[in-house]
């Protein structure tokens, strides 16, 4: 039973990470139409900048987090404007083409500028203390990632399904043309929501770098498993997205908890089983 309970802990807090970090693909994926390959860059960036403010300024791990998720921001918001809205409504294709250049090219850059190795984000004293569950002791960071997850859930379904944003946004992307004919700001709809699908990576690549370690090729090392959450859970869907990222998180961790030797083999095994059930998504419908 303790290892059952065990798992159980440590998938909740996998499976909150790769929400946190995936979520905002699926929004660029589900509500933009966008295949962004470069979300894991993105996550990357916050990382990194996390990294230089808590380590090398020695700021701590709160302010770490505010300049992760401003800093990418900023960079991405020219990306976005010079980049990603020259694909808006391209072939698929011609989407991955670009996003997949960006990925290398933020890669390229973020070897030079801070070197190729492993950035450590230290931790809080909060956040290190142990947490005594009963059964076992666990860091306080595994219970604040669990806590980001749902707040992050919850705050993203509230302003998509009961804020006038989320009416506009559905509308953009359901009929582009008639939204803008009666008045909507589509450019600027896709701008904020850009800006908060690239904030949420950066947020969870600083909360989920315990389990995630950042380094040079993190966007490609974790792109796959942030593509195979979202399509899981079906592109768009809140609720999918969470519920894919859980129960994949809980196939991974119990597959490494009691054989570890076989790495990923029932992570993917998992996504082949579900896809099979559901080719849209858990949220999409059932073949």
């Amino acid at each position: 039973m303790q290892t059952i309970l065990s798992i159980g802990i440590d998938a909740l807090a996998y499976g909150m990470i790769l929400f946190v970090i995936s979520i905002g693909l699926s929004v660029t994926m589900g509500l933009m139409r966008v295949v962004n390959l470069a979300h894991g860059a993105f996550a990357m960036i916050g990382g990194y900048v996390a990294s230089y403010v808590s380590r090398d300024l020695g700021l701590g791990y709160a302010p770490a987090i505010l300049a992760a998720v401003v800093a990418t921001i900023v960079i991405a918001a020219p990306i976005e404007r010079f980049l990603y809205r020259r694909i808006y409504g391209a072939p698929k294709l011609t989407q991955v083409l670009m996003t997949i250049g960006i990925t290398f090219c933020i890669i390229g850059l973020a070897n030079y500028l801070m070197g190729p190795t492993l950035k450590t984000i230290p931790l809080s004293d909060v956040l290190q203390q142990p947490v005594d569950l009963g059964f076992r002791s666990i860091s306080a960071h595994r219970l604040f990632a669990i806590f980001c997850g749902l707040a992050v859930a919850l705050c993203l379904w509230l302003a998509i399904e009961k804020t006038g944003f989320g009416i506009r946004l559905r509308a953009s992307v359901d009929n582009a043309a008639m939204a803008s004919a009666l008045g909507v700001r589509t450019e600027i709809i896709y701008a904020v929501s850009f800006a908060v699908a690239v904030g949420l990576a950066a947020f969870g690549g600083v909360v989920g770098a315990e389990l995630l370690p950042v380094e040079p090729y993190y966007a490609l090392r974790y792109l796959v498993t942030f593509l195979v959450v979202v399509s899981v859970g079906g592109a768009g869907s809140i609720g999918g997205t969470l519920l894919a990222c859980l129960l994949l998180g809980a196939v991974d961790t119990t597959g490494r908890y009691l054989l570890p030797e076989f790495g990923e083999f029932f992570f993917y095994l998992a996504v082949i089983a579900i896809i099979c059930v559901f080719p849209n998504g858990l949220m999409k419908g059932a073949k």
